[in-house]
């Protein structure tokens, strides 16, 4: 509300004479807020006179913002654009840049989202039956597990963004692209590892899928000299996922007679759980090539 001069100075000559904003605003000389308001200014600038705002005019009430907040939670992947029509309907007249600052002083940046496995009601069920199961364990409880996965790695291109420095002009440098292939060679490999180190690693024929004949064939050729390398004649435990071939009758009769335990049973859909996943990070094919394992 915009107040006349002469209505400022009636406020401030009657707080200079101890009256309350309270008192003051009884008299219906101005709404409360505003008494409030002019006095705190004349406490802290010394003068009646109200400073504008630099800019201009904010477009939106707190009210409205906190309403453009709950629509932006209500479905975090809604644009800037699309927020900005339906705060309209609100009342509000503003641009997606202005949507933007207002969701920004609520903390709520723009941010790429993180990509995480599905999970189905069943997956969450056993994860947290797993993770009740081993959250007791102690770091010696965990030397003791070796755990595997099997893992593809592409010999020509990356499968991510690659970032590069250039400068104007040199987007399509030789040395600033990276080339693609239509249909990029893959190979897929078998590894394990444990506390003790790293174990065999096992690389299939081109064109080759895990199956469960594949798969007895390296826990034999592989699992078996790694766990005698690594733990000789103590017990230690094995981990593998769901996979079909894993849960084949021939590869439990298999783990059974060798006397083998398995750590599980192992949640559906949890490649976050194995810790193997650091080591295919780097998914550097020349490195695979280069191994001697």
């Amino acid at each position: 509300m915009v107040t006349c001069k002469e209505t400022r100075a009636v406020i401030i000559a009657l707080h200079k004479k101890c009256f309350t904003g309270k008192d003051i605003a009884a008299s219906k000389i101005a709404p409360k807020s505003t008494i409030y308001r002019i006095i705190k200014n004349f406490k802290e600038s010394g003068s009646i006179v109200v400073n504008k705002a630099s800019g201009s005019p904010r477009k939106s009430s707190k009210r409205q913002d906190r309403l453009l907040k709950l629509i932006q939670l209500r479905d975090r992947g809604t644009t800037s654009t699309v927020l900005s029509q339906e705060w309209q309907q609100a009342g509000v007249s503003a641009s997606a840049r202005t949507v933007s600052q207002r969701l920004l002083e609520d903390g709520l940046g723009s941010r790429r989202a993180a990509k995480k496995p599905l999970l189905s009601r069943k997956n969450i069920k056993d994860r947290l039956l797993f993770c009740k199961r081993y959250r007791d364990w102690t770091t010696e409880d965990w030397v003791k597990v070796i755990v595997s996965d099997e893992s593809a790695f592409r010999f020509f291109g990356a499968s991510g963004k690659k970032l590069i420095r250039r400068r104007q002009g040199e987007r399509y440098h030789q040395s600033c692209v990276m080339p693609t292939v239509k249909h990029p060679e893959t190979i897929h490999v078998w590894g394990c590892f444990s506390a003790k180190g790293v174990g065999s690693l096992t690389i299939l024929p081109k064109n080759t899928a895990m199956n469960k004949e594949w798969y007895q064939h390296i826990l034999r050729e592989q699992l078996l000299p790694t766990i005698q390398e690594q733990f000789g004649d103590k017990q230690c435990l094995f981990q593998h996922d769901g996979e079909p071939c894993h849960k084949a009758k021939v590869i439990t009769k298999w783990l059974r007679e060798e006397n083998i335990d398995i750590l599980g049973p192992w949640p559906g859909n949890s490649l976050d759980l194995n810790p193997i996943e650091n080591l295919w990070t780097n998914k550097n094919p020349q490195i695979l090539t280069n191994s001697n394992h």
